[in-house]
């Protein structure tokens, strides 16, 4: 594929410059689009990300050279439960406008009624979200909850309880998805990424920080085609076929991996941050220990997983790294210290863990061996003990886990021929193990769906999406069984 590729050594060999305005300066540690496309937080308020630019970076797709990035090979059928007030759940009042103040919980999985008739092929939603994005069999997307700052991409702000296609992008072939608090990033099968939603940190990475992005839009990256995108609460991560990593948004705990929060003085007494509104790419990664800090080599990246504050990887060696936020442990560093750049995390070089998936949870991290074993770091109730460091789920040992969600306290996982769930309180039924038993701090298993293949997981912050195999007779007969759910 050609493309003109920006390396990050072009950043660095620029000379370090100081932006002097209104007697402050601005520390150059912007991305390197920061000189191209000069923002709002100096005063320009173009919009960058103008329809010229977009055909500029539409023309650097150059020919098609039939390179496809690869979406899931699974199809199924979408199941769904929880929390399903979208603009209610997880708030302590409804916002103003809000129409139904209802709570519509559904406390054990149940076929999604709009979408019964149709196979899907992935399902995308975040620990931070309240909003879903649902990929067909044909790759074409439908989008669905919480739309307060246009991450829906319907072109307005009204929260959507029936799926709402997406005819802008019906075009382009959707292989993957990602959703932050309010923002969205899609994947299409060329390598490029759309962004939409809440935008004032720079999270869409459409090279400005106009709020709301209303509608999919590309993002303002030159480079290898991307294989994998994640959104952590108000920032994102994305995966290029070479196996380089590149961040965008909120800084604000060095989650983005670029050695700084970002902030800086407007005034004598005033502290602001300014967001990387443009992918930019994580160069240094590290290895602690009490008196020595050590450069890592990190050939490529395999594995991308984001909480609300933080980041963990898995490169192609096995080794896992993480940084932002390190309050309750999440970090699993033994510290609750925040990290501005990859820490390499020492206990899975000692054990020899063979690490081969990382996922996260709003405030915790989950690591899934090879060896049929999954490792807990961080906070996943709000009262008693946190894992400073990672401990192995002792009740989740010798399953093999094919699929994992991970919400604000909850995590439900597809593994061998079982759904298992656990969550502490106050669970919304995204565990789906009924009314009477709404959060286990123990892992069980979902008897709602025994018989039932899940090929795959995605949670919200209080809700499941599931796709359930149905391509046996027996298998569509049991999926037929369950309820249906239509809003």
């Amino acid at each position: 594929m050609s493309s003109s590729k920006r390396k990050a050594g072009d950043v660095s060999a620029k000379k370090a410059k100081k932006n002097k305005k209104n007697g402050r300066s601005k520390d150059d540690d912007l991305s390197d689009f920061e000189d191209e496309f000069k923002s709002d937080v100096d005063g320009d308020v173009s919009d960058v990300g103008s329809l010229a630019d977009e055909q500029e970076l539409e023309s650097e797709l150059g020919p098609d050279d039939g390179l496809r990035v690869q979406g899931p090979d699974h199809v199924g059928r979408l199941l769904l439960c929880g929390a399903t007030n979208w603009d209610l759940y997880n708030r302590k009042q409804a916002p103003k406008g809000c129409k139904n103040t209802a709570v519509k919980n559904i406390y054990t999985p149940h076929r999604f009624g709009p979408l019964d008739h149709v196979r899907i092929r992935a399902v995308a939603s975040g620990c931070s979200a309240a909003h879903s994005v649902i990929i067909t069999e044909d790759y074409k997307v439908y989008t669905l909850g919480r739309n307060e700052k246009g991450q829906l991409g319907t072109g307005d702000t009204e929260m959507r309880s029936q799926p709402y296609f997406l005819e802008s992008m019906k075009d382009m072939n959707v292989v993957n998805a990602s959703c932050g608090r309010n923002h969205t990033l899609l994947l299409t099968d060329r390598g490029t990424v759309y962004a939409m939603g809440d935008n004032k940190m720079g999270q869409c990475g459409v090279g400005n920080s106009n709020p709301n992005i209303m509608s999919p839009t590309r993002i303002r990256y030159r480079g290898p085609p991307i294989v994998k995108v994640v959104c952590g609460g108000d920032f994102s991560m994305i995966l290029d076929l070479k196996g380089n990593l590149h961040s965008f948004g909120d800084p604000e705990y060095g989650q983005l991996g670029h050695n700084s929060s970002g902030e800086y003085f407007v005034t004598a007494t005033k502290l602001t941050r300014a967001p990387e509104k443009a992918p930019k790419q994580v160069t240094t990664w590290i290895e602690k220990t009490k008196d020595h800090v050590t450069p890592v080599e990190v050939a490529d990246i395999v594995d991308i997983a984001c909480g609300t504050n933080h980041t963990v990887v898995l490169d192609s060696r096995r080794r896992v790294f993480t940084w932002g936020f390190g309050g309750y442990g999440r970090l699993g560093h033994a510290e609750p210290k925040d990290e501005m750049i990859p820490r390499l995390v020492k206990f899975f070089e000692t054990q020899g863990k063979g690490i081969k998936a990382v996922y996260c949870g709003s405030q915790f991290s989950i690591a899934v061996s090879e060896y049929k074993m999954a490792y807990l770091f961080g906070k996943t109730k709000n009262t008693g003990d946190v894992n400073m460091y990672p401990k192995p789920i002792q009740d989740l040992s010798g399953w093999s886990v094919r699929s994992l969600g991970a919400g604000t306290t909850s995590v439900v996982i597809a593994a061998d021929n079982s759904t298992i769930a656990f969550g502490a309180s106050p669970c919304f039924g995204e565990l789906g193990h009924g009314e009477m038993r709404k959060s286990t701090s123990v892992p069980m298993e979902v008897k709602a769906l025994d018989g039932v293949y899940i090929e795959q997981v995605a949670m919200g912050q209080a809700h499941t999406l599931f796709i359930a195999r149905d391509s046996t007779p027996e298998e569509k007969e049991r999926v037929e069984q369950i309820p249906v759910y239509t809003p």
